[in-house]
């Protein structure tokens, strides 16, 4: 295949569609199968993926929209670094808008504070060089898909000798919250439809802890329709075939176009260079989890913000009303959340998961449709 048109094309998807209805009836038991990453959630609802697929066959969605991830303390920290005095904020567009305890930093910025939006943490470092009478902060947040991009603009911060420039990182790392959601108790998950662009950078390999240690298995999986219905049918075939019942799960790449078992070599190294794990990290949903964020090793200290500024650290509960920690581990779907689509919607957001493009209730709210099940529970009450 060479064009994208090629992962939509209609014909395929009814041909796959009649492979997974014939396997999905041959399932000792129904299946939930979880997919980690937002834009997986966003294809299969702006495609209604989830209405095509046999009633044995529920997808789950899981903790791996980066931006949805992030507590409400941490916004509060970036809150408070922004507010301080000739200090300019640089971040992603889509943290703009994430509810802190009091504002989001849109809001800060309306407010008077010198909040940015960037594409690349490598603007917030040029902001840095065309404003020296300024403090540059850049805001990092993601998963391994996006810190290589944020070594390498604190490997340039150092090769310039740039001063005025630090970064309050809040990257985190893909396997903890996993294996936190396999061990809860709270959340079935018969199989995982992993992520693509995370897998770009840390391979297939970084899977393998879930069959091996959990005989669970893994299809990672591109972000085209095609790409996620071909994923399910891998991990249905996991089942039929037995192999999971002889505990001999396995992970399989169905987005081999792009990810390789070891990953990128050259991005891992870099990592494994600028950051330190941390010994534990807060999640919105899952809590503190031992070993799943990245601080900035020693050698980078002078563009720490963490070490630059006493950032008062204070954690802060959501709001009792928001159960984005719940949608994000699978226990609900957005739509069985009480406010949803009434207080929060994308214009007036509570949670996290309603305000990134990945977030599964924006998925949910912006593509106009509602789980089968939520459905039927609307038509028998």
């Amino acid at each position: 295949m060479k064009y994208v048109d090629e992962f939509r094309d209609p014909q395929a998807a009814k041909n796959l569609l009649t492979r997974i209805e014939r396997d999905a009836a041959k399932l000792k038991q129904p299946l939930a199968l979880m997919e980690v990453c937002g834009g997986h959630t966003h294809t299969i609802y702006r495609y209604g993926l989830e209405n095509l697929l046999p009633d044995n066959i529920d997808l789950v969605h899981g903790p791996g929209c980066p931006v949805c991830v992030i507590p409400m303390g941490r916004v509060d920290d970036a809150l408070w670094l922004a507010r301080q005095d000739d200090v300019l904020l640089a971040t992603f567009g889509d943290m703009m808008r994430v509810p802190g305890s009091d504002a989001s930093l849109m809001q800060a910025r309306a407010q008077g504070a010198d909040v940015q939006f960037v594409y690349s943490p490598l603007d917030a470092l040029k902001m840095a060089k065309d404003n020296p009478d300024k403090k540059v902060i850049f805001f990092a947040v993601g998963f391994e898909t996006t810190a290589p991009s944020t070594a390498v603009t604190l490997e340039a911060a150092r090769r310039d000798n740039v001063d005025n420039f630090s970064v309050f990182s809040n990257h985190v790392t893909i396997q903890p919250p996993l294996e936190a959601i396999v061990n809860g108790g709270e959340t079935v998950v018969n199989g995982f439809i992993g992520p693509g662009h995370v897998s770009t950078i840390v391979g297939t390999k970084a899977f393998e802890f879930l069959p091996r240690e959990y005989n669970l298995p893994v299809a990672v999986a591109g972000f085209e329709p095609l790409d996620i219905l071909q994923a399910v049918d891998m991990l249905i075939t996991q089942f039929i075939s037995g192999d999971v019942a002889r505990g001999e799960a396995r992970v399989d790449n169905q987005y081999a176009r792009v990810v390789r078992p070891e990953g990128n070599a050259a991005a891992l190294a870099l990592m494994d260079r600028v950051f330190v794990t941390r010994e534990t990290f807060e999640w919105r949903g899952l809590g503190w989890l031992p070993g799943s964020g990245l601080g900035i090793a020693q050698e980078y200290a002078r563009w720490d913000a963490e070490r630059i500024y006493d950032i008062p650290g204070r954690r802060v509960e959501d709001p009792k009303a928001c159960e984005c920690g719940s949608v994000l581990t699978g226990r609900i779907k957005p739509w069985q959340c009480k406010v949803f689509g009434t207080a929060c919607t994308p214009a007036t957001p509570i949670g996290t998961c309603m305000v990134s493009p990945e977030g599964a209730c924006a998925a949910y709210y912006n593509f106009g449709r509602i789980d089968k099940a939520a459905t039927a529970q609307l038509a028998g009450s």
